[in-house]
């Protein structure tokens, strides 16, 4: 669309992308992107500083990114780009204001190209009389994907509910008998969180660092002043350990939280140590001006479903706000039934909020070890503590 239209002399396009590398990287320069596809005879001319690509016939392309909607306010153009709208974590905001600019005769459009998740905008853009829809499955573009990037996405969603919508380009909805529905989330979503009385980044380890397997799970929650739970954040992604140890720690440090809390299950005391190193390993580097982070280790000891259904209530009983749209996040809510295997990002924040909600409060000490680093004598009231409740924090602090 952007290049058809650029070839009408003195044309005004925006792109939009989720983040300023997604506008230069996929949207400009990828295989899809606008220099890729354009004829030699019709090559703009791209010019980085000033996020701009400009044809010889006046026509100009203006790149945005998501996380700054108000950047749209006030341009005026006669069409607009706008990719992976349902992953953006201020959708509705970024179109509101999006619509406002384009307004140029004789007939302002907008593209989107995205991921069909059920938020709410999608699903006012489908409702709309005006608005067009087009749709493709993964398995239609096969033939301009990797072999191993497709064997990747159809090894992990094949066959699953989030399959349909990430493979299929279907709009899925609520999941029967899962905890978390898309209405409930949907009555979270708020802009802006309070004064926070506690900062809590939650960690659920891979098992490997293979692509193949799970991603780690880093979600950054919080307790407000006003008692309600708040989602700050999530960083969670396919990484090493050194990687999502580093991740961690630096959302500790952005988010100026008080603990890191991870699940000693999976990974035993690999996640405290991996903690431990990246917080000394970011402070040897000059990132970081302390070598301490205060990790606590959490163990379970009840199935999934019961450290879950806590959590899932509070979301029920509106106590639970997000900070913006999380939609990774979401999407695993809204699609895990108990009795399956429990995502990293659910995970993740479960722990959070147990951390934050359940069990928050008391100060904590700087902590990275493990049962056995426990002061002699007390690992019978700790095995007791994990057998009774679920999880054990030092030094009285639970």
């Amino acid at each position: 669309m952007g290049i058809e239209q650029a070839k009408i002399a003195g044309r005004r396009i925006a792109l939009v992308g989720r983040i300023p590398a997604d506008a230069r990287d996929v949207m400009v320069g990828g295989e899809s992107g606008i220099l890729s596809c354009s004829p030699p005879d019709f090559m703009p001319t791209y010019v980085p500083t000033q996020r701009l690509l400009r044809w010889p016939n006046g026509s100009e392309v203006h790149l945005y990114s998501s996380e700054k909607p108000a950047d749209l306010r006030g341009p005026n153009f006669h069409c607009a780009w706008i990719d992976e709208l349902a992953k953006y974590q201020y959708a509705t905001e970024v179109w509101d204001t999006l619509v406002m600019a384009v307004r140029l005769p004789p007939d302002p459009r907008i593209v989107v190209t995205t991921t069909p998740r059920p938020i709410p905008i999608i699903k006012r853009l489908l409702a709309e009389d005006t608005t067009h829809v087009t749709s493709g499955s993964t398995y239609e573009n096969r033939a301009n994907l990797s072999s191993k990037f497709f064997e990747r996405l159809v090894r992990r969603y094949e066959g699953t509910y989030l399959g349909q919508q990430e493979l299929s380009g279907l709009l899925i909805t609520d999941r029967p008998g899962a905890l978390w529905t898309r209405t409930t989330l949907e009555k979270t979503h708020v802009s802006v969180a309070p004064d926070l009385a506690q900062v809590v980044v939650a960690i659920d380890p891979p098992g490997t660092a293979s692509e193949q397997t799970a991603e780690a799970g880093i979600v950054v929650v919080a307790r407000g002043v006003d008692g309600l739970g708040y989602v700050l954040a999530d960083g969670s992604g396919h990484f090493t350990p050194d990687e999502w140890g580093r991740q961690a720690v630096r959302m500790y440090d952005q988010f100026q939280a008080d603990q890191i809390v991870g699940e000693v299950n999976n990974g035993g005391d690999m996640v405290g140590f991996t903690v431990r190193e990246c917080g000394k390993a970011l402070h040897r580097e000059g990132e970081r001006k302390s070598s301490v982070v205060p990790y606590v280790p959490v163990r379970a000891s009840r199935g999934k479903l019961t450290r879950a259904e806590p959590i899932a209530a509070l979301y029920t009983q509106g106590r639970i706000r997000h900070v913006g749209m999380f939609p990774d996040l979401e999407d695993q809510l809204t699609s895990w039934l108990p009795g399956e295997q429990s995502p990293d990002r659910l995970d993740a924040l479960v722990w959070g909020f147990t951390s934050a909600l359940i069990y928050g409060g008391g100060d904590v000490e700087a902590w990275g070890g493990s049962v056995d680093d426990v002061p002699a004598g007390s690992a019978s009231a700790v095995e007791t503590a994990v057998n009774e409740e679920g999880m054990w924090w030092p030094s009285g602090h639970r």
